[in-house]
């Protein structure tokens, strides 16, 4: 007797490829077997396909039926084992995708579980990752949009991530100090070698610490404050000021930093500086270079409101000119100008 061999690898068969699988040669054999594949609900007759022309007819083509799997073993896994922290409702209506990520699912269940008190240390993102999944890189790669249809806001897990190391220069221990961010690194570089010969004058303003804030870069950094830089640095009576360059990318690089951290930091643009740079371009007559094209131009009023109305129309005519004026126009003699 014939055996019912599985046809799982096709979604549709034809006459030919079943005959080929169950090796007939015999029009009567393979008669019988799709008769019996029929019957045993293995296959079912694609009547669009039409019929071979031989007595007896059979149709060309079939839908191959997939056997249902019993899922039963999955959904009392998710209702019964899962602590209730941990909405699973998504994947009781997804149970392909429970089974995806079961190993995941199971593993911070087991976690939150037993080692709940774990959380109450902050550790890396990678750290945290590989303390739940014992893989370090998941999180920042698949975990978030796992945690998110499980319901589980991320910062339950209390990870920090791991940005570039914060270049910066300070001297005194003084608490609190004032700190000047520049968006560019030659900028820092003069500034810093400033304070390195003992001098803390910027253009009338005491300043203890000079951070490179590498442009947009410094809104993440300046969120880890307290991990990359020293307390005497990331303590919250400091005034921190920032000079970048003056076009409506480097004052929207302030408003947004500004703006992100205004409930824990002071940060006020660096008036002096920007005073310093403007009238540097006026009394040398430079002929300033025009913005890069498709600068984001909705600036608000933060920036502009630190600066009195002379110098306020002289930052909108340059802006409204498209042009700009670079951090890079200060050097160390500017600094050097009033010692």
């Amino acid at each position: 007797m014939i055996k019912i061999k599985k046809l799982y690898n096709y979604n549709k068969i034809t006459l030919d490829e079943l005959a080929d699988i169950y090796k007939i040669e015999n029009y009567s054999e393979l008669k019988d077997i799709v008769l019996k594949l029929i019957k045993h609900e293995k296959i079912k007759i694609i009547k669009s396909s039409g019929t071979n022309g031989k007595k007896p007819a059979l149709y060309n083509k079939y839908t191959v039926i997939k056997e249902k799997e019993d899922n039963s073993i999955y959904l009392e896994e998710l209702n019964y084992k899962i602590i209730p922290e941990i909405d699973v409702s998504y994947f009781k209506k997804n149970i392909e995708k429970y089974k995806e990520n079961r190993r995941y699912i199971l593993k911070l269940n087991e976690f939150l579980k037993d080692n709940k008190d774990e959380l109450q240390n902050r550790i890396s993102q990678k750290e945290r990752s590989f303390q739940i999944w014992q893989e370090e890189k998941y999180l920042q790669n698949k975990g978030i949009s796992l945690l998110k249809k499980l319901d589980i806001n991320i910062d339950k897990l209390n990870f920090y991530e791991t940005n570039e190391p914060l270049a910066y220069y300070s001297i005194g221990d003084n608490i609190p100090h004032n700190i000047l961010i520049v968006e560019n690194m030659d900028t820092f570089y003069t500034f810093r070698k400033h304070l390195m010969n003992n001098l803390n004058d910027f253009f009338g303003i005491n300043i203890e610490t000079v951070i490179y804030g590498k442009g947009k870069g410094i809104e993440k950094s300046i969120n880890d404050f307290d991990i990359v830089v020293d307390e005497k640095v990331s303590d919250i009576r400091n005034t921190i000021y920032y000079l970048g360059d003056l076009d409506f990318e480097g004052i929207i690089i302030y408003e947004n930093l500004e703006l992100s951290v205004r409930e824990k930091y002071c940060i006020k643009p660096f008036v002096e500086g920007y005073k310093r740079m403007i009238d540097k371009a006026l009394e040398n007559n430079y002929e300033l270079q025009p913005t890069k094209e498709n600068q984001n131009k909705n600036i608000k009023d933060i920036f502009l409101n630190y600066f009195d109305d002379y110098y306020k129309k002289k930052i909108l005519n340059i802006l409204n000119n498209n042009l700009y004026i670079p951090q890079e126009i200060l050097n160390i003699g500017d600094l050097q100008d009033g010692i």
